[in-house]
């Protein structure tokens, strides 16, 4: 208590105007039930998840208040090495309890959290794993956050599966200026969750020692024996405002002194002196923590700005592993692999083909779980999943709620705990309320500088089919694309969604895995399987035909139709088949031969991804072109219903036939 206090006065009264400090929220009036609670997470596998004021959770599990203070003023090491706020933290402690990376968004910890409590079930029963036995997961939250879709989708999650998992709010009131009465109805999310299901719940003053001690004992108690969720709220003031520049206007003078009143540390020294120590006991504590956080500050400030240099590392995965997260950083060794297709037997269409290769990864990797919505019995909208569950049961394929930010979320939080997840996004579109949570997992690498990554697969179906329409044919894979630290794959057959989706399951990133409607039981997307031990390594394009006269870049469904263009003209056809990495050098290559560039994708036009390649392609080979580099994509508009307005938007292979016509006779 009398560390953090005194860190937070050192950062208000002197770093934060020296502006060595640059965010700084106080937990004062946080503090006391904070660290109860992290004395209790004792078991090695135990992890908790905080938001902007949860300093004196770390401490109490141990994090050095130099590297605390060196966050806060983001210099070398510590969190982030610099990139990230010195609030948003990380902590991977081998051999004791894991402070889970935490988000910048509020809300945006729920759901990691409860995929770590699913994780710990999953190694304890699935895995025989006794490590995870009574290992909780633990999340800190706010009255505010109580309002926001992850709280829920984590509440829904964790009472359906009844996971060992606290959900432990801190009630100050306020959600920065706005009332907690303005987040769920009376301002008591305990009272209103009195009926939920599966759901122990308890709340108190956590401004009470004794009573906030047996609360914290109680809930902790609880989860550990694997009875089920619990929520935990506690009443706490917050003695400061928001932030350091939060002035609190909105607060009356009477109810900020009736705040102080309710001070922890007064009431902690009230209940310890003089039964339990002498004032000057206290005293002597009060200094002794001054004095630490004091050394702490000199040292702190003699460390240096991290080197610029280092700061583009760590987007994805180099030559040193991460601290924590994924099965590579627990020593795994993927089986070995082909890059040489078997050309013999029948040929399969797309869904066959990655389903065998979804069923090939399960039957070798005890860590691989599949799930999202409608995949279990039903076996996927697609019939990508179909009979996969009934073959290795509902804890390895499973069925979840209907919340995009809970399948990914909970991803998160698994992959973070060492298994392999690859949710399923049954249409493109319906990844966007995921979008905060694929972002911050595709930073994480990046923001804890490789002390924690999360490699995952989501399965994203998209793109048109037989008509389209604005919910279920979108594309717009530059949006992930343009998300630090997702690798992009869009096959185009299905031995190369056999080859990309393995090394996507055996690999260290998190993967987009693009499955495109049209393709998957297109005729000319049929290939023969290709073998158990194939792969295709990311960044590398395929030459679906070669010519001299001009080069067209394309991926997806497209190249069925650029394949078709070509016939009679002497053109190469690149099939990227990533976008993230792309070939840059198969690309510029091919351009300085035939001297010409066409790029035809279906996502619209206006910063889709041709605009990159065509960017590079200006930039690096300007002086080889005999042509203006051009595109063909969609109109600047969502996908039409009806057949003929579909086709008429879409790039079609006279389009793209008369386009190679002009270019070549430019």
């Amino acid at each position: 208590m009398h560390v953090s206090r005194a860190l937070d006065e050192l950062e208000e009264k002197t770093l934060v105007p020296e502006k060595k400090v640059l965010y700084q929220f106080s937990a004062r009036g946080h503090d006391l039930a904070q660290i109860l609670l992290g004395s209790r997470l004792t078991n090695r596998n135990d992890a908790a998840c905080g938001y902007y004021r949860s300093r004196p959770l770390l401490l109490a599990m141990g994090v050095d208040m130099a590297d605390a203070l060196g966050s806060s003023m983001a210099r070398a090491g510590g969190y982030s090495d610099g990139r990230d706020i010195g609030v948003v933290f990380n902590y991977p402690n081998p051999g004791g309890p894991t402070a889970l990376p935490m988000c910048g968004g509020v809300g945006a910890q729920y759901t990691p959290t409860a995929g770590w409590a699913q994780a710990i079930e999953y190694r304890s029963k699935v895995l025989k794993d006794e490590n995870y036995d009574a290992a909780i997961s633990v999340v800190l939250g706010g009255d505010g956050s109580v309002a926001t879709n992850g709280f829920w989708a984590a509440l829904t999650l964790a009472t359906t599966q009844k996971l060992p998992m606290l959900f432990y709010i801190e009630d100050n009131g306020y959600g920065i200026s706005v009332p907690s009465t303005f987040q769920t109805p009376g301002g008591d999310i305990a009272a209103n969750l009195s009926g939920f299901q599966n759901l122990h719940i308890l709340s108190g003053d956590g401004s009470n020692p004794q009573q906030s001690a047996d609360l914290v004992h109680q809930a902790v108690e609880y989860v550990r024996a694997h009875q089920g969720p619990c929520l935990l709220r506690l009443k706490v003031p917050r003695l400061q405002g928001h932030s350091f520049q939060d002035t609190q206007t909105y607060k009356s003078a009477d109810f900020i002194k009736m705040e102080w009143a309710r001070d922890p540390l007064h009431k902690l020294r009230e209940f310890l002196v003089p039964d339990l120590m002498t004032v000057s006991e206290w005293d002597q504590l009060g200094d002794t923590a001054r004095t630490e956080v004091n050394a702490s500050r000199i040292e702190a400030e003699a460390r240096p700005v991290s080197d610029p240099a280092r700061v583009t590392r760590h987007v994805f995965h180099e030559d040193q592993l991460q601290e924590r997260g994924g099965q590579w950083s627990e020593g795994y060794q993927a089986p070995q692999a082909t890059l040489t297709p078997l050309l013999e037997g029948q040929r399969l269409n797309m869904v066959a083909a990655i389903r065998r290769t979804l069923d090939r990864e399960l039957e070798v990797n005890p860590r691989v779980v599949l799930f999202g919505e409608d995949i279990g019995p039903k076996g996927g909208v697609h019939a990508v999943t179909l009979g996969l569950q009934e073959k290795y049961g509902d804890s390895r394929v499973f069925d979840t709620s209907l919340s995009e930010e809970g399948i990914i979320g909970r991803a998160v939080g698994m992959a973070v705990a060492g298994l392999v997840p690859v949710p399923e996004i049954q249409f493109r579109k319906y990844a966007d309320p995921a979008v905060e949570q694929l972002n911050d997992c595709g930073t994480m690498r990046w923001r804890t500088n490789n002390r924690f990554a999360a490699p995952m697969v989501v399965r994203i179906a998209g793109g048109f089919f037989k008509c389209g329409d604005p919910w279920h044919s979108q594309t717009n894979e530059v949006q992930f694309v343009h998300s630090p630290g997702w690798q992009v794959a869009v096959p185009s057959n299905a031995e190369d969604a056999v080859g990309l989706l393995r090394s996507a399951m055996r690999g260290n990133d998190p993967v987009i895995f693009f499955e495109h409607r049209a393709m998957l039981d297109s005729a000319s997307a049929r290939r023969p399987y290709p073998g158990d031990d194939f792969i295709v390594p990311f960044g590398q394009a395929r030459t679906v035909v070669e010519g001299n006269d001009l080069t067209i870049v394309t991926w997806g469904a497209m190249v069925e139709r650029c394949e078709q263009a070509a016939q009679g003209r002497s053109v190469d056809v690149l099939d990227l088949r990533t976008l993230m990495p792309w070939d840059r050098a198969a690309v510029l290559a091919s351009v300085r031969r035939t001297h010409r560039c066409l790029i035809v994708h279906e996502d619209l036009g206006t910063a889709g991804f041709g605009a990159e390649i065509a960017a590079v392609v200006a930039d690096e080979a300007f002086m080889e072109l005999d042509a203006p580099v051009a595109r063909l994509t969609m109109p600047d508009i969502p996908s039409p219903h009806h057949p003929t307005l579909l086709n008429h938007v879409l790039p079609s292979v006279e389009a793209i036939r008369n386009k190679i016509d002009y270019l070549v006779g430019f």
